[in-house]
This record gives structure tokens, C-alpha cells and sequence, in this order.
């Protein structure tokens, strides 16, 4: 009995060992750039059920400095609705966020103007190349004493 446990340990340890469950591999540089336009999804509401109920979210747009040495600055972060029509222009100056700053902004619940395909584009730009900032559209809200929440992240559509 014992000898067959052993074996199983033995096969259970191979196994990780092989597919990199105890040894990984450090993960990739992360990507240095000078600026780019970035897409974020966010949600002003979404639906459930048959009859397709609405519930209501916050959305909120985090922007996250991940360079520790280079600032960058934030030209652009414009709200648009499902058909990809304006809605809100959130930056009027540019913003400069130190290393590891970050900001947000926030959609309210209340306003539904932007439905359930809503998205931000954020521009960026940095003075000498920098890490790639982290971009995600954060949402959360309750219905019926139940709460959702989830996120999703920004995707980089052209290099500066």
C-alpha cells in the first residue's frame, strides 16, 4: 500500500514538473512604448433572463503607470456609446501620472447613456520610452440584493 502511494506521488510530481506547474518560466519584458491609442471596454448596464432585465453598473476606468522610472501623461479619455457616437469627453488638460501613479474615472450608474457596449479610448504619450500602462474598465453593481462585479482590460489599437 505504501509502494503505490509513493508511485503516485512519484507520477504527481513528474506531471508538474513537466507541465510547469512548480518551475515556471519568467514571464516576457514587459513592452516599452511612447505612447499608444488604448480601446477599454466598459459596461453601463447588462442583462438577465428571458425577458432581458437590465442591471444597472458603475463603470470605473483605471489607468495604471506600471513604469517605475517614467511618468506619462494621459491626452485622451473619451466615453462612447454602443453605435460609437461621443458621449463625454472626460480629459480637457492632459494628465501626467508619475511612476506607478495611477487615476480613474468613474461612469455612474445612473447614467445609462452609454448601454451595454459602451467603451473608452485612452491616449497616452511618454517623453522616453516607457512600460505599457494597464488600462482596465472595472464594474459593479446590485440588484435585488444580489451583486455583480467584473473587469475587463483596454487593448492597444496603434502605437503613437
Amino acid at each position: 500500500m505504501r509502494a503505490i502511494r509513493f508511485r503516485s506521488s512519484i507520477l504527481v510530481l513528474v506531471f508538474l514538473l513537466l507541465s510547469g506547474g512548480i518551475f515556471t518560466s519568467p514571464s516576457p519584458a514587459q513592452t516599452l512604448s511612447q505612447g499608444q491609442l488604448v480601446y477599454v471596454p466598459i459596461y453601463s448596464h447588462i442583462y438577465y433572463g428571458d425577458q432581458e432585465r437590465a442591471i444597472l453598473l458603475t463603470g470605473t476606468l483605471s489607468v495604471r503607470n506600471t513604469d517605475p522610472t517614467q511618468p506619462i501623461t494621459l491626452l485622451q479619455a473619451d466615453y462612447y456609446d454602443n453605435d460609437g457616437k461621443l458621449i463625454r469627453k472626460y480629459i480637457t488638460q492632459p494628465v501626467t501620472l508619475g511612476p506607478l501613479g495611477s487615476t480613474r474615472y468613474i461612469v455612474k450608474a445612473s447614467d445609462t447613456a452609454g448601454g451595454s457596449g459602451a467603451n473608452f479610448l485612452v491616449r497616452w504619450k511618454a517623453a522616453a520610452p516607457a512600460n505599457e500602462p494597464i488600462m482596465e474598465g472595472v464594474m459593479i453593481g446590485t440588484s435585488m440584493g444580489q451583486g455583480i462585479s467584473f473587469s475587463s482590460r483596454g487593448v492597444a489599437l496603434k502605437e503613437k
